[in-house]
Parts: structure tokens; C-alpha cells; sequence
């Protein structure tokens, strides 16, 4: 019984509350593109561009969720529901001239945009390496 009570019951000792680690901040303006571009001068400024309808935007969100391990006074990290906030997406795009994708990630530093990728490359981008 322990070991089925383990696999499908609530195990006290393990019921834990997972600590958060990734901080979002929700991105639902283009005014607020202006202030990443400030802000990006002296702190590094993330945004995940995701489509809330896909599958692989979903997986490759929460692989990023789990593996973030970098302090939050260390960057600012923003989150862009792309079907939401459209114009906010196309903005982004032109701003920071980068392709629109999805998922997308782009890292900006001095109000430009210093690393980005999509899919699974999101994953191997080492933000370590930019704050």
C-alpha cells in the first residue's frame, strides 16, 4: 500500500512547495519596450516571446522554468503572450530587428539585442554569460 500511496497519494514528506525561480514580468505594452531599452543599460533585459496554442512554445517555457538558476537582481525577465498582445510581438520585432518566432527568446543589453533564439536553442542560450 506505501508504495502505491507514494506513486498517486499526497506523500507528506516529499510535498514540498517548489520555490519559483523565474520571476515574469508580463509584457502587454509597446511603451514598455522603451523602458527594456533603458533599463538594458545597466541590467541585462530577457524576453520570452510565447505562443500560448503550441505545444513545443509550452515545453521549451517550462524546460526554461525549471533550469533557471541565475539571481533576480541579476536581469529582468518578460513574458509576451503573443496572440494576446500582437502588436506588442510585431514591435518587438522591429525594435529589436529579429524575425519574429515562436517561442523566442532575446536577451538585450545596451538596447540591443546581444543573443536570441527559438525552439530548443532557447534552452542553450547561457544567460550567465550576459549579466
Amino acid at each position: 500500500m506505501g508504495l502505491f500511496k507514494g506513486l498517486f497519494g499526497k506523500n507528506d514528506e516529499k510535498a514540498e512547495k517548489k520555490e519559483v525561480k523565474v520571476l515574469w514580468k508580463p509584457l502587454v505594452s509597446v511603451h514598455q519596450l522603451d523602458e527594456i531599452v533603458e533599463k538594458s543599460k545597466t541590467k541585462t533585459q530577457v524576453i520570452f516571446k510565447h505562443s500560448t496554442t503550441c505545444g513545443i512554445s509550452r515545453m521549451v517555457l517550462n524546460t526554461f522554468n525549471a533550469n533557471f538558476d541565475i539571481p533576480k537582481e541579476k536581469l529582468d525577465l518578460y513574458y509576451l503572450d503573443l496572440h494576446s498582445f500582437r502588436e506588442v510581438s510585431n514591435e518587438t520585432g522591429y525594435r529589436f530587428q529579429v524575425q519574429h518566432q515562436s517561442p523566442q527568446l532575446l536577451v538585450i543589453r545596451n538596447g540591443v539585442v546581444v543573443a536570441h533564439d527559438s525552439h530548443g536553442g532557447i534552452n542553450s542560450i547561457d544567460l550567465g554569460t550576459y549579466v
